[in-house]
């Protein structure tokens, strides 16, 4: 079964929500993906995880971060395998808030192929996602550090020349571009330069209504993807 749905779109609050009030956004999201069918991915803290997947049903609940541990000593560490037995499907790696080695990359990426965990692995720059795309993620993020929050997309070149230089390595990768969305427009514009999908956080957050922002970004993509087709 095909892991990734393209397009898509990431709603990630990272540690902005948690508890009732992540979950009253993921509920929000999870109605949007059942109206629009689209695949949703929503990213909550750890400890959060069993409690979204089970009060959801069409999202994809997805972990901010993981290690290469396996069962046995790792006091502290983060299991996959506890991950998935609480309802995690997908999980980022490499974000520039929490960035790792290219060892621990390469080695997480595999456990995660291992317990059939989509991954969505960051790079901040052309080169580094040529490099991670040899690594065989499902969706490589890409999207410049320093646009991050910033409210400035990454520009037509960078897009175009990203999704080219990815595709020529694995055809397979699906490309994520998000750096700096922030509108409907925003999402509309990376969709129709051909990214496979895109996400926000201050874009959605920030928001008067963030659930009404995520059903625009939705409708969004799904205008895009009609018009290239």
């Amino acid at each position: 079964m095909k892991k990734v749905h393209c397009p898509f779109l990431v709603v990630n609050p990272k540690s902005y929500l948690y508890g009732k009030s992540s979950l009253a956004l993921a509920k929000a999201a999870d109605e949007i993906a059942k109206q629009t069918n689209l695949q949703i991915f929503f990213t909550c803290p750890f400890t959060d995880i069993r409690y979204i997947n089970d009060n959801t049903n069409y999202i994809t609940v997805t972990a901010q971060h993981m290690e290469a541990l396996r069962p046995g000593r790792g006091m502290g560490r983060i299991l996959p395998e506890s991950l998935k037995e609480a309802g995690a499907n997908a999980v980022f790696l490499n974000h520039a808030e929490n960035s790792m080695t290219v060892a621990e990359l390469s080695k997480t990426i595999m456990r995660a192929k291992e317990l059939d965990i989509t991954t969505i692995v960051c790079a901040d720059s052309v080169a580094e996602a040529v490099a991670i795309a040899k690594m065989g993620p499902d969706i490589l993020l890409c999207e410049p550090t320093e646009l991050i929050g910033t409210g400035q997309v990454a520009d037509t070149r960078y897009v175009l020349d990203t999704t080219e230089k990815i595709k020529a390595i694995d055809p397979t990768i699906a490309v994520m571009i998000a750096s700096g969305v922030t509108t409907a427009d925003d999402v509309y514009n990376v969709i129709r330069l051909g990214a496979d999908g895109t996400g926000a956080t201050s874009g959605i957050l920030n928001a008067p209504d963030p659930a009404i922002r995520i059903k625009e970004m939705a409708k969004a993509i799904l205008k895009a993807q009609k018009e290239k087709e």
